[in-house]
């Protein structure tokens, strides 16, 4: 059994990467709480004291479906409606990833879900992409961005946010995603035409899927050639689907917790990331939402350990996989550099089952 100390000390260190991270999702409270009382136009009835903001931020650990998940989101959206509401939440999002020991991370979030105060959508990406590299810089971190487009808005809103997108390729916005209700709009083909505007632009390209609909919803995600998936743990039960994951290597960006909290799994061996791992299925490890899920990236590391039997050079091998799969594609060098450095530290670290 490894030494729990050894194992705590190995995963703070840890040279980690994290490739699905929401902003929304991951205010911290206090934080939140000043948001809601410095905006004369926020939302009513919000929580008067940092616990009970916390309280209303953290989702349940089990909820019926991924819609009720998605509804612990509708206060940070709410607040966050003008540029220096997101600049001030992005910057500590850095600040807390870089905490964390991570070394690279890409945050993501919907630049169409905060305009509806009148904040152009052009005026609110620059608002995220200036404040994450002034704060990656400050802090020694490397951070890319992901632009979402709603599943639940129309086609033109999507293709609007992948062109606007392209603007800031160039610092740092490398990534373009589709996500939301799947119930409510199960086929992220309808917005193929704001894809192909992203790819041909040069964002790499991830989906969201399998919150719910299960499989059948992580094969719908393929059909539009993805560079990963985000969640996609409902293929540990689809053998057909791992192979194809595994031979086109579309790697899955698993959030354990999170999947749980949307009805997904269990939180033993039998959950889905142990089983895809074993599968051979080229899997990351993420926490989703830090606030959402009340998560750390060690913690769900953690978690995968202690109650998924994970072992720690599968941890290894998931994080060597986040670097490999990363949007550095516009900057090779510093992917390189980053998997060296966790090379290095690894050859000199092991992983503790290995020690």
């Amino acid at each position: 059994m490894t030494d729990p100390q050894a194992l705590d000390a190995w995963l703070r260190e840890l040279p980690k990467a994290e490739l699905h991270l929401h902003l929304d999702g991951s205010l911290r409270p206090a934080t939140a709480l000043d948001l809601a009382r410095s905006r004369p136009h926020g939302p009513a009835r919000v929580p008067d004291t940092v616990e009970g903001m916390r309280a209303r931020l953290v989702a349940p650990d089990r909820c019926a479906d991924q819609a009720e998940l998605l509804r612990a989101f509708d206060l940070p959206i709410a607040l966050l409606q003008d540029e220096e509401a997101l600049a001030h939440v992005a910057a500590e999002l850095v600040e807390d990833v870089a905490g964390d020991g991570t070394a690279y991370a890409e945050i993501r979030w919907a630049p169409s879900l905060h305009t509806a105060r009148g904040l152009g959508l052009r005026e609110g990406v620059a608002a995220v992409v200036e404040a994450t590299g002034a704060a990656a810089q400050q802090h020694g971190v490397a951070i890319r961005l992901i632009a979402v487009a709603l599943r639940t808005h129309d086609q033109a809103t999507a293709a609007a946010v992948a062109r606007t997108s392209l603007e800031f390729i160039d610092a740092g916005l490398t990534g373009f995603d589709i996500a939301g209700v799947e119930r409510a709009a199960p086929d992220p083909l309808v917005f193929g035409e704001a894809v192909e505007i992203a790819r041909r632009g040069g964002l790499g390209i991830t989906c969201h899927a399998g919150e719910w609909g299960g499989a059948a919803q992580v094969w719908r995600a393929l059909a539009l050639d993805p560079w990963r998936i985000a969640h996609g743990a409902p293929a540990a039960d689809d053998e057909a689907l791992q192979l194809e994951l595994t031979e086109r290597r579309v790697p899955l960006d698993l959030c354990p917790t999170s999947n749980l909290q949307a009805g997904i799994g269990t939180a033993d061996i039998d959950a889905p990331l142990p089983r895809l791992i074993r599968a051979g299925v080229p899997v990351t490890i993420n926490t989703d939402d830090r606030t959402v899920s009340d998560l750390t990236l060690v913690r769900e590391l953690r978690r995968a350990v202690d109650q998924l039997g994970v072992r720690p050079a599968d941890i290894a091998r998931a994080t060597r996989q986040a670097y490999a799969s990363a949007f550095l594609h516009h900057d090779e060098e510093l992917r390189a550099e980053l998997a060296q450095a966790f090379e290095t530290w690894l050859a000199e670290h092991p992983a503790p089952a290995e020690a």
